[in-house]
């Protein structure tokens, strides 16, 4: 595959992932060391990633696990002391909008494990920084699709106003300190090993529901609409921000540009499974579910060269053999 070529330059370079436990950051670990020869540093204190996500990893002579909290500056301070460190991709987080209402303190403290790791890679001289941010800064905007330069941000939850900051913080080293950064706003990204509990996402929900043979629950009338994101057009698009020096300084929109109502997700879901789920609607949440969210991708494709692999049947039928294989 062409896109796979591009990440040759990077095999034996040394990534340090924080939340490489959790489904996306393990995900990513998973590709840099089985497909482009990385090696690959993993911190993560375990708040919500999972061990069972890097297990095969853990064998690998290029696979390092520290468990530790990045927002405490000593663990931090150890893994740059003892590696070189060439890239870092900031994955850690507290996430999951239900998780973020019911504790925001803890949110607040991932500003200090950003501003530790902006520091310590400025000092040790990495060649690249990653921030994942995401599209809740976005809001309940009306503009759609959200463009990173014109849309305004509309900040309402603590876990948004973390990902805002830790963007001001990452453009702010690139164009005070040199230090090459790039912020990628992720939209709803779904995949294998996702977490599918209350405090899970939406997909992965519906999937866990479906293969349980439960209804699927929906809050609300399913009308509000996102933007799903199969994980590896997630990944590669993360990998083409590191490889272009275009990218830097830059928040980056990572989607599909399509925008679907959670009724369709459940459908399509419900229709791949092959089964007679119903469907079951429950009262709106109260706080967190934005009506509409969709992004505009122009700048992923002219600037990072990248275009999604993935439509949303091919990635929801990747990921359901995944989930109904392993509970054959």
């Amino acid at each position: 595959m062409e896109i796979e070529k591009k990440f040759e330059k990077l095999k034996s370079k040394t990534f340090l992932i924080t939340g490489g436990a959790g489904f996306i950051g393990s995900s990513m670990c998973r590709k840099l060391i089985l497909d482009v020869g990385a090696k690959v540093i993993c911190v993560d204190n375990l708040s919500t990633g999972n061990l069972e996500n890097i297990s095969e990893l853990k064998l690998k002579n290029n696979f390092i696990f520290v468990k530790g909290d990045v927002n405490k500056k000593r663990v931090l301070n150890k893994v740059f002391k003892e590696n070189h460190i060439d890239y870092v991709i900031h994955y850690a987080a507290l996430v999951g909008v239900k998780r973020t209402i019911d504790d925001p303190i803890s949110v607040l403290k991932d500003i200090d494990g950003i501003r530790i790791l902006l520091e310590l890679s400025r000092l040790s001289s990495v060649k690249k920084a990653i921030f994942a941010s995401s599209s809740e800064i976005y809001g309940d905007s009306n503009d759609i699709p959200g463009r990173e330069d014109h849309t305004p941000l509309n900040v309402r939850l603590p876990y948004a106003a973390v990902k805002s900051i830790g963007e001001n913080y990452f453009r702010v080293y690139n164009e005070v300190y040199d230090l090459p950064t790039v912020s990628l706003r992720f939209f709803n990204v779904y995949g294998p090993r996702q977490e599918s509990s209350s405090y899970g996402f939406v997909t992965a929900i519906f999937l866990k529901q479906v293969l349980d043979n439960k209804p699927i629950t929906i809050f609300g009338d399913g009308m509000q609409t996102r933007d799903f994101v199969y994980i590896e057009d997630n990944l590669n698009a993360t990998l083409m921000a590191i490889i272009k020096s275009s990218a830097d300084g830059e928040a980056i929109n990572i989607g599909t540009g399509q925008e679907t109502s959670v009724n369709d997700l459940a459908n399509k879901i419900i229709k791949i499974s092959n089964k007679k789920t119903k469907i079951t609607f429950l009262p709106p949440r109260k706080k967190g579910d934005m009506l509409r969210r969709c992004p505009d991708i122009s700048k992923m494709k002219n600037i990072l060269g990248y275009y999604p692999q993935y439509n949303l049947e091919s990635g929801l039928k990747k990921t359901f053999d995944f989930y109904g294989h392993r509970l054959l």
